[in-house]
């Protein structure tokens, strides 16, 4: 999956030969899961259409302050625009337009736009030879850089003028190799090793039945999710959901028991930096395991259980520089459990549950956790989608790794 999947896209577009090539960027685009949105100059348009961007991004194209065919003169916000990009791209950005940029001149909605931009902003070069090493454009280049825009240079090759040389911009497929290449090495968890445990576990009383728990599984797939959004290397151990990891890059491993989990935990913990146990994980499972299907006879049947391995408690003990992230599921005196808990498995923090939360617990969508570290810190979040959990958990990472 590429690190551009879900991102929105803001693409400028200005009056020059390279134009043409916007299509076939904005198609590369939504490839890779991105959504986009094209704002043009005025010249832009005798080089692409705005039909042809409008049909490929499936968004309407804008390039003026207002539509002048609309009869109620409908304003195109382009603080709106600015504020809903996660980054920026102009390409084409002709010498007239870097200029433009470079100094402030704002006669059209791109450079509008670009000045409302609080969003990372790429811009790609494309001129002839001469004016692409001219000390005016010199200066462009280096004034836009210096203000925190980033460059993607300009190509060597043949130009619309005939002759050869630098100032062609860069191909469609090398613009988002570019891009893609800058927003992984600057994503927070880059480099780190995430293990992350999810789901309930199944204990087997025969081959037919089983002890569970109402766990779905979402909560730990949502940070494996946030976790490889970011940057990290996941490894998702699941006991049994119909979850599917969203991400193709997660190594998502499979378990049903709680043994199986206690195992896969500790084959891959040696080798990660942080560790997430979000599994409801049994207590307890059968001491005997029936070879056969038990029958009914009795009116009441009893079956003798025995303590399962602590999955957590067992990290806890052998963890060495791993932050170690444990959840707790309380429905009584939640705090002081949860601190207990945090002193006897070695944890760095502890996210709570309480069920007596509306809107938290087991197979809904949402979750209300409180956070409590390793010195006792408390800190109570709001009730939230379990995917803005799940940011908030891995915010607590990334603060751990800039202390």
């Amino acid at each position: 999956m590429s690190v551009l999947s879900g991102k929105k896209v803001l693409l400028g577009i200005s009056g020059g030969i390279a134009a043409y090539k916007t299509a076939t960027l904005v198609r590369l685009f939504i490839k890779a899961g991105a959504h986009v949105q094209v704002v043009m100059t005025p010249a832009s348009k005798d080089f692409v259409t705005p039909l042809t961007l409008s049909t490929l991004s499936k968004n309407p194209v804008h390039s003026s302050f207002y539509n002048e065919e609309d009869a109620n003169a409908q304003w195109n916000n382009h603080v709106e625009l600015g504020l809903w990009a996660d980054l920026m791209l102009i390409a084409p950005a002709t010498a007239n337009t870097l200029s433009k940029m470079a100094n402030g001149n704002c006669d059209n909605l791109l450079i509008a736009t670009y000045l409302s931009a609080k969003c990372p902003v790429y811009f790609a070069p494309a001129m002839d030879l001469d004016m692409h090493k001219h000390p005016s454009t010199l200066s462009s280049f280096e004034l836009l850089k210096k203000f925190g825009n980033i460059m993607i240079p300009a190509e060597t090759g043949e130009l619309a003028s005939g002759l050869s040389g630098e100032g062609r911009m860069a191909e469609p497929e090398n613009i988002i190799a570019f891009l893609e290449k800058d927003l992984e090495s600057k994503l927070p968890l880059k480099g780190k090793k995430i293990l992350i445990t999810a789901g309930p576990t199944y204990e087997a009383i025969d081959p037919v039945r089983f002890i569970g728990n109402h766990s779905s599984g979402k909560m730990g797939f949502d940070i494996a999710s946030k976790a490889a959004e970011l940057g990290a290397s996941v490894t998702l151990i699941s006991g049994p959901t119909h979850l599917k990891a969203k991400n193709p890059v997660i190594n998502l491993i499979r378990v049903t028991s709680a043994q199986q989990m206690y195992d896969e935990c500790h084959k891959h913990f040696k080798d990660m930096d942080v560790a997430i146990c979000a599994a409801a994980v049994a207590d307890y499972r059968p001491k005997v395991v029936a070879a056969q299907k038990i029958k009914k006879a009795d009116a009441s049947l009893s079956i003798e259980l025995e303590k399962t391995q602590d999955i957590l408690a067992s990290l806890g003990k052998i963890k060495k520089n791993q932050f170690l992230i444990g959840f707790a599921l309380e429905t009584e005196n939640e705090i002081d459990n949860a601190k207990l808990k945090i002193q006897k498995k070695n944890l760095d923090l502890i996210v709570l549950n309480s069920l007596q939360d509306e809107g938290a617990g087991f197979g809904k969508p949402t979750n209300k956790i409180t956070f409590i570290d390793k010195d006792f810190v408390v800190e109570p979040m709001d009730l939230k989608s379990k995917e803005l959990v799940a940011t908030d958990i891995m915010n607590k990472v990334i603060a751990y790794y800039e202390k």
